[in-house]
């Protein structure tokens, strides 16, 4: 792979610099150019001040990607930056499929921490067990298809974590979510939401499924709905795997 152009893809927390992995933050610091959606690329800027940054706005992906290609193609080292992890709703997929055109560019993939587990983490263990995550967002998915994962989800049990929740014209959906969810789930279902996931003004909430549906949420919250083992501990929202069950045996 010797004489490659490279660009890293890389996962940079769900927000706070302390929750960037180790290797994120190496990688990010030996880059010369960094590229990403705006509002991801802001939260970087005072930790990585000798950097030249490159931005695009919401529904800009392929541009930004292809500017990243264009860059490493200039010889400097790269870097797209995603909130959460590349690859959950991130852009390592996209810069895969696009490398297709670009054969002299090595691509590699950094993780990091999603927004299910971050947000996880400040709820307690909403996620304990087998779980699915499911974006709300139908600007690539039509909503028949997100409708069919939900109520699958519902049905099989899975502890479930919503992303993009509702938007400003998309106002309705966590409701619309919340409404299929409870064909299959008890209204009693304790659930949780994160708003600010390690950013100034976290927010928790943990309440049912019959009152998450009368939520507002936007885009920078992160819901969490319950299998029909999760429980409410100390105030924290916990999805058990068992242990407690097999020791008592």
């Amino acid at each position: 792979m010797s004489g490659l152009n490279k660009i890293y893809v890389v996962g940079i927390g769900p927000g706070a610099y302390e929750q960037m992995t180790v290797a994120a933050a190496d990688i990010l610091r030996k880059c010369e150019v960094i590229v990403g959606y705006t509002v991801y690329v802001d939260l970087l800027r005072e930790h990585f001040t000798d950097k030249a940054f490159l931005t695009t706005a919401m529904r800009q992906e392929t541009e930004r990607c292809r500017m990243a290609f264009e860059e490493a193609q200039k010889g400097k080292l790269t870097a797209v930056v995603c909130s959460g992890d590349a690859g959950i709703y991130g852009m390592a997929g996209l810069m895969l499929e696009l490398s297709e055109v670009y054969p002299e560019t090595q691509i590699e993939v950094v993780p990091g921490v999603t927004a299910a587990l971050g947000g996880g983490a400040v709820l307690g263990a909403p996620l304990g067990h087998d779980c699915a995550f499911i974006s709300l967002s139908d600007l690539l998915t039509p909503w028949e298809i997100i409708e069919k994962r939900l109520l699958s989800a519902a049905e099989a049990d899975f502890a479930v974590c919503l992303y993009n929740p509702s938007s400003r014209k998309r106002k309705d959906y966590l409701q619309k979510a919340c409404q299929v969810m409870l064909k299959a789930k008890s209204p009693d279902t304790v659930c949780g939401l994160v708003k600010n996931i390690a950013r100034s003004g976290e927010e928790m909430k943990v309440l049912t499924l019959r009152e998450l549906a009368d939520t507002p949420a936007d885009m920078f919250v992160t819901v969490f709905i319950g299998n029909s083992d999760t429980k409410v501990i100390r105030g924290r929202m916990v999805t058990p795997r068992g242990y407690r069950a097999v020791l008592t045996e």
